[in-house]
């Protein structure tokens, strides 16, 4: 499943190429993938005429912000908004954020030094200013749904890829994947498209006037972004101390930490030198500090690599993520560990694989 820098990846592409255009019509070609509206006529009318002004993320979830163009003097009337089943501009912020960000290199750093997880973070523009963009008016940090609302509040497109999602943006004559799901057509011959082979994915449209998390229920439990002030080490410490529970379950739960994923709580808990099936209470403050500060360094390292692809993750141009070539464990088992040269294990945790090293992770 994409993770937090998988998602942040497609955000970032999506803000550099899809923002400000009209959306004039489209064509959902599986039915279930809409998950709000119930009727896919009133989900495409709801789209239709408007534009994308910001994509923003939240956890694993995407969310644009409509509004509404000003006139242009053309019409875009009714045609391409049909329904079937079927079976079977760039960011300079963003752009900057990426070429300075944290490079994570095949040495693994010892806490405390110069070349540590925590002093690489502290220096990276990715904590300084967090990753999520926050529409207007300004909101919390760790939420970029905004509160109160006003009169003027747009809708918003709600996206989440869960397991096999992609939106690729292209030309209408570009070939149809087999697993298209949704197309979204935009003026200047550009569309959206929406390919998931597993078809988990889901779409939500928004209503003005409407918040997001009332939509879309899944935002409501999650707990703050790993860049935020409000995922403090104090906040990490307290939300570990009771639990009887393995620290990567844990690190699995949204509601916990937003975004984090069964590969990167894998990498960081290598970084840490804690073995995934360590009890949450076991865990002493300097490991919690160190697992906070290396939770953050490899989502940095991640998103400047533009993700991982182990599977079907691909930009919104269709281009792989290159953090699976440096991983250090995830997906590794049966490799030389790259510090110690230990063969890297693979173990089952709450259904989901778990790979470490059993000398460099104690």
């Amino acid at each position: 499943m994409p993770e937090l820098p998988e998602v942040e990846t497609v955000k970032r592409g999506l803000n550099q190429v899809t923002l400000h255009q009209t959306i004039t019509g489209g064509d959902v070609l599986l039915d279930r993938t809409i998950a709000h509206p119930s009727s896919m006529q009133d989900f495409l009318a709801g789209l239709q005429g408007t534009a994308i002004a910001q994509w923003h993320r939240r956890g694993k979830y995407l969310l644009a912000e409509l509004e509404k163009p000003a006139a242009r003097g053309q019409n875009s009337g009714d045609e391409g908004v049909r329904s079937r089943n079927l079976e079977g501009k760039e960011d300079k912020e963003d752009r900057e954020e990426v070429q300075n960000s944290v490079r994570l290199t095949h040495r693994k750093p010892k806490f405390g030094s110069a070349d540590s997880p925590e002093a690489k973070i502290q220096n990276s523009p990715t904590l300084q200013s967090p990753i999520i963009n926050h529409p207007s008016p300004p909101s919390s940090p760790s939420s970029p749904c905004p509160s109160p609302r006003s009169p003027l509040t747009p809708a918003y497109l709600g996206v989440h890829l869960r397991m096999t999602g992609q939106l690729l943006w292209v030309t209408p004559d570009t070939p149809l994947p087999k697993h298209t799901r949704v197309r979204l057509f935009f003026e200047g011959d550009r569309e959206l498209r929406f390919v998931d082979q597993r078809t988990f994915g889901q779409m939500w449209w928004v209503p003005p006037e409407v918040t997001p998390e009332t939509i879309i229920t899944g935002l409501q439990r999650l707990g703050p972004e790993p860049f935020s002030d409000e995922f403090s080490i104090a906040y990490f410490t307290q939300c570990l101390k009771n639990r009887q529970r393995p620290i990567k379950n844990a690190l699995l739960d949204q509601a916990i930490v937003a975004g984090v994923g069964n590969i990167y709580a894998d990498e960081a808990l290598f970084l840490s030198g804690i073995r995934p099936q360590t009890l949450c209470t076991r865990l002493n403050r300097k490991q919690i500090q160190q697992l906070h500060a290396n939770i953050r360094l490899v989502l940095a390292a991640s998103i400047e690599a533009k993700g991982t692809t182990f599977s079907s993750f691909r930009s919104v141009d269709g281009v792989n993520g290159n953090y699976g070539g440096i991983a250090w464990v995830y997906a590794r088992d049966g490799e030389p560990c790259r510090t110690c040269g230990m063969v890297i294990e693979r173990l089952k945790l709450a259904g989901r694989s778990a790979h470490f090293c059993p000398k460099c992770q104690r």
